[in-house]
């Protein structure tokens, strides 16, 4: 059975320090449902707005090798279908499987429709709703703006106007090094280099504007990779822990039934998805016990000072002669309320 989360990309690490990159590829992905790992939202007033995977024709990124080759091909592409026509309406679809600090985001978009605006754009450095940095290009408007959103205030806009033509794919790339933030349009940097200390890491997302109708493709970031804090929080536990075969946590992504593995003991699971054990966890706060040749694994929920489900850990211990489920959950029990001392909430997770 093919993986449906094998889309999030791929996240190679050469050596440590040098970038990763995770490709969004929409292909993989059922149409006429949003994509999951992403979570729909929406800034400033109004719903959230109705992204789905649909087909589009799509031209070719380099150029064809041969007069014969076909001038665009029907691919798999991210719409925002809702033409919501509130003025201070913007929804966003942001990716929550990782936190980005210094990165370059490249992705394709074509504004399709919409009366009062045809906007679209990407949210980068997202705290939440109220908090991020977002720059767009109008077909409507003629322009292409970078701005800044502290505490659900808008702040100056930047950029120049500029011919953006509708139902026409556009190439958009932002670049964050530090404080630098640069925002290219099919490759020309029309913004001036920005330096901004507002926000230093957080999440990507599509961006649009009231009622615009806008699809994106070809979605890609390269960054350098930060370690969360879960992540931080399995090494130190297994530091302390030695015998311990393994040690992972499982988050939700936007609801409780998609999960992702967000921190392990071997990093090369990072972002596989949860399963319907880990889900059950954390939705009904029950603890599951398994035992397979050699090692057992006790699955308990990641509480919060609360008391409140936020994660599902997962711990994997040797296995001896006469163990118990009972036994096997007292051995894991001291490791989760380690864990737990040192978490206040599930947005501390992935920071």
């Amino acid at each position: 059975m093919r993986n449906h989360f094998l889309w999030l990309g791929l996240v190679v690490f050469a050596w440590p320090g040098l970038a990763a990159e995770r490709k969004f590829d929409f292909n993989e992905l059922a149409l006429n449902r949003p994509p999951p790992g992403f979570r729909s939202t929406v800034s400033g007033e109004s719903k959230p707005g109705d992204w789905k995977i649909i087909q589009d024709e799509v031209p070719p990124l380099l150029p064809p090798l041969t007069p014969n080759a076909p001038v665009v091909t029907r691919r798999a592409v991210l719409a925002q279908l809702a033409q919501d026509t509130t003025d201070e309406h913007f929804p966003m679809l942001i990716f929550d499987g990782e936190t980005y600090g210094d990165f370059t985001l490249n992705t394709r978009f074509k504004t399709v429709g919409g009366t009062v605006e045809q906007m679209a754009g990407v949210a980068f450095r997202v705290h939440d709703e109220k908090n991020y940095y977002v720059v767009r290009a109008s077909s409507a408007g003629n322009s292409f703006r970078f701005y800044k959103v502290v505490n659900g205030e808008r702040g100056k806009i930047i950029g120049p106007n500029v011919e953006i033509p509708k139902g026409v794919w556009h190439e958009l790339t932002v670049e964050c090094k530090g404080n630098q933030i640069r925002c290219l349009l099919n490759g020309k940097e029309l913004i001036p280099t920005l330096t901004d200390n507002s926000f230093s890491a957080g999440k990507i997302g599509f961006w649009t504007k009231s009622d615009s109708v806008s699809y994106f493709t070809d979605a890609k970031v390269t960054y350098t990779p930060r370690e969360s804090f879960a992540q931080v929080l399995v090494r130190e536990t297994v530091k302390t822990y030695p015998r311990l075969l393994g040690l992972k946590i499982y988050a939700p992504t936007g609801t409780p039934t998609e999960l992702l593995l967000i921190a392990s003991k071997d990093e090369k699971e990072i972002g596989q998805p949860g399963g319907k054990t880990e889900v059950d966890v954390i939705k009904r706060g029950v603890i599951y016990y398994g035992k397979e040749k050699g090692s057992v694994s006790v699955i308990m929920p990641l509480r919060d000072h609360n008391g409140d489900t936020m994660a599902a850990a997962r711990v994997i211990m040797k296995s001896f002669p006469g163990q118990t489920e009972e036994n096997a959950i007292t051995r894991a029990l001291p490791i989760i309320k380690e864990m737990q001392a040192r978490l206040t909430s599930s947005k501390e997770l992935t920071q």
